[in-house]
């Protein structure tokens, strides 16, 4: 716990150009909020990477520079939120990376701001990268059209979560969301990025249970808390002690701290 009672993750663990080196597995490094680095085989990829830029203060240390990072064979991005999608990171990861997938709507973005030709996709749309496939999942987390701070109406394609199969077993990434119907109707993944946060416009603590009961062989690689200095806002504010008691299986649980590795396995 911090001095104001947020819960913390353990201390960062800095990693650099050994992490992004050929392997004979897949490993998942948390990058803190809801950004990850993946290695399989060899293929390097980040999810909704915020390296530099947040609005917010933090409570961690980022466990890598952008200017240390060697390479990216590709970035996902979820949604246009700002402690998923950062300008500032993706200015300066863009040039090392070989490819960006998104939503249509996020896609533009990047080609608008950053004149960057990424690919945008339908939600349930399919794609392959390296080793990888990779399929947009559904997701709701319209907040935005409730708040007077935008101009546009924002629709349910401009978020996603992503279904990534690769040699070693599968990453679900649910996204931002309120929960839906077909998070329930999913084969069982091997690991599920798991946001817990008691947020209307998030899965909400007991929703998050639901999910996690429904899949109870399921690793989950605990995200969306412990990164942002914000204890007056619940969406980043899980604390992993709610779940433990009411978590089948809870030893599956993985409380990681920024830039700890998990090795994914069926």
């Amino acid at each position: 716990m911090n001095e104001q009672s947020q819960a913390t993750p353990p201390k960062t663990i800095s990693f650099g150009a050994e992490a992004f080196q050929e392997n004979h597995h897949t490993e998942i490094r948390w990058l803190g909020n809801s950004g990850i680095f993946l290695n399989s085989r060899g293929y390097c990829m980040m999810v909704d990477p915020v390296l530099e830029g947040f609005d917010l203060p933090l409570l961690i240390e980022m466990p890598i520079k952008t200017d240390q990072v060697p390479h990216l064979d590709s970035i996902l991005i979820t949604h246009a939120d700002n402690d998923h999608f950062s300008i500032a990171t993706l200015k300066k990861l863009l040039p090392l990376t070989n490819a960006l997938h998104a939503p249509k709507y996020v896609a533009g973005l990047v080609k608008e701001k950053m004149m960057f030709e990424a690919f945008g996709h339908e939600i349930h749309a399919s794609f392959n990268e390296g080793p990888l496939k990779i399929t947009l999942t559904p997701a709701d987390h319209l907040w935005q059209n409730e708040s007077k701070k935008y101009d546009r109406v924002f629709k349910l394609e401009d978020f996603c979560g992503f279904w990534i199969e690769t040699p070693d077993g599968t990453l679900w990434i649910p996204g931002d969301s309120k929960l839906l119907a077909s998070h329930l109707e999913m084969p069982e993944p091997d690991a599920i990025l798991f946001d817990f946060s008691d947020n209307e416009w998030h899965i909400g603590l007991d929703n998050a249970i639901k999910l996690a009961n429904t899949y109870p062989n399921a690793a989950l690689l605990l995200s969306h808390w412990g990164t942002v200095d914000a204890p007056h806002m619940n969406v980043f504010n899980g604390n992993p002690a709610d779940l433990i008691h009411r978590v089948t299986n809870p030893e599956r649980i993985q409380i990681m701290a920024a830039g700890d590795r998990f090795i994914l396995g069926k």
